[in-house]
């Protein structure tokens, strides 16, 4: 009877040992911490939803604050990690970066140090495109949109090209502030995700 009580046990712990290391970790800013969103509108939460349909062992820490940049993310994310112990990490920082004009060497950087303290938990890494309004100018907007592809390919990464497909330019989908985007948007840009984060579940 002991040992049979001593095996439950260690099935117990073996269980939630497993589930553990079943964690996605998100490390964004406004656009995934759901800014001016009730927080069952926001895309994190519609693919919690949709995990535990389809891949019931697998929660989601959201680790997103609004207005942080690259920096902010990088200086988090060794306390993310250590309490998460994520088996899945989702990077989508960087739009404040070039929202602020600051230097693309800057952000692509700190987003270097992020992706390899992130390799050194796990090689499921989804990175998480972003782009930024032309009025930043050509140059600017092209080669911060350029940021993403590349380090992708550098450090063999999952990539979605651009997370606001469909929904940037689009004035149905974002708030009143003109730049957030709604929650009718939410499940466009969760279906941009998707197909990517997939592959890694």
């Amino acid at each position: 009877m002991k040992i049979r009580i001593i095996l439950l046990i260690m099935g117990i712990l073996m269980s939630n040992a497993i589930k553990a290391q079943d964690n996605i970790l998100i490390l964004g800013d406004s656009l995934s911490a759901g800014y001016g969103l009730k927080a069952e509108q926001n895309w994190v939460n519609i693919l919690q939803q949709r995990l535990n349909q389809q891949y019931p062992d697998y929660k989601i820490i959201n680790a997103s604050i609004s207005g942080d940049t690259t920096a902010n993310g990088l200086n988090r994310l060794p306390a993310a990690l250590k309490l998460s112990q994520p088996k899945i990490i989702i990077i989508e920082l960087g739009a404040n970066d070039g929202l602020r004009g600051l230097p693309l060497g800057y952000a692509k950087n700190n987003l270097e140090k992020i992706i390899k303290a992130s390799q050194q938990q796990t090689s499921q890494i989804l990175l998480l495109g972003m782009k930024i309004p032309p009025n930043y100018g050509k140059k600017y907007t092209q080669a911060f949109a350029e940021v993403f592809p590349q380090l992708a390919e550098q450090y063999e990464l999952a990539l979605v090209p651009f997370m606001l497909e469909g929904v940037s330019g689009h004035p149905k989908y974002i708030q009143t502030d003109g730049l957030h985007p709604n929650a009718q948007a939410q499940a466009l840009i969760l279906d941009n995700i998707w197909p990517y984060l997939q592959t890694l579940l």
